[in-house]
């Protein structure tokens, strides 16, 4: 029987993650705040975090019984609150900070400058799914929690078609002649997508 393992740094399964995350979010903000450019490997680097901090790391799902004894007899990683917070407090804390971000830009009339607008709206693009995926989860109840078909399907066939159009400009050498709107909204739906899956 296999023994439950300490969690790096003796600390809730989950903290050191939420650590980085909340760091990297960090500099992206103060970047944006006093008006610099944010490097392509930071943004890169948040959207891979808030993907995988946002993502679900349960996908089948067990009686609260099971998961106790699971987690007891060390088969499952147990999911304690992370940083020892209430639970879903670091995702509210990175939802809040970008909010904060998004109001404060806006106060300081920098919302709508390109690098702000870029960064701030993948990140809400994303986040809307992940939103979109709790609200038709949370209606489920008890059933099953998937959406209808036909919205999966209308949202699949959306997302395809704007990433074939974009991507088909590279082949076709007019890559340079997209305006940036429309890899963005591609960007967007994209991000869209997969937090809402």
């Amino acid at each position: 029987m296999p023994s439950a393992i300490r969690p790096p740094l003796g600390i809730p399964n989950g903290s050191v993650r939420a650590l980085l995350t909340l760091q990297i979010v960090a500099v992206v903000i103060y970047q944006l705040v006093e008006g610099r450019e944010v490097k392509p490997v930071w943004t890169e680097l948040l959207m891979i975090v808030l993907a995988h901090y946002f993502t679900s790391r349960r996908f089948v799902h067990l009686a609260p019984d099971v998961i106790e004894r699971l987690e007891d007899e060390g088969h499952i990683e147990a999911e304690r609150h992370p940083l020892f917070l209430p639970r879903h407090s670091v995702p509210l804390l990175l939802v809040l900070a970008f909010v904060g971000l998004a109001v404060y830009l806006y106060q300081t009339q920098h919302l709508f400058e390109s690098e702000a607008l870029s960064i701030l709206g993948v990140v809400f693009s994303y986040l809307l799914g992940v939103a979109a995926r709790g609200i038709l989860n949370w209606t489920s109840g008890d059933r099953q929690p998937r959406p209808a078909q036909l919205w999966e399907d209308i949202k699949a066939l959306v997302v395809l078609s704007a990433m074939a159009f974009t991507a088909a400009a590279y082949p076709l050498g007019v890559e340079d002649h997209l305006p940036s709107a429309v890899c963005n909204v591609t960007l967007g739906l994209v991000l869209f997508y997969f937090g809402s899956r």
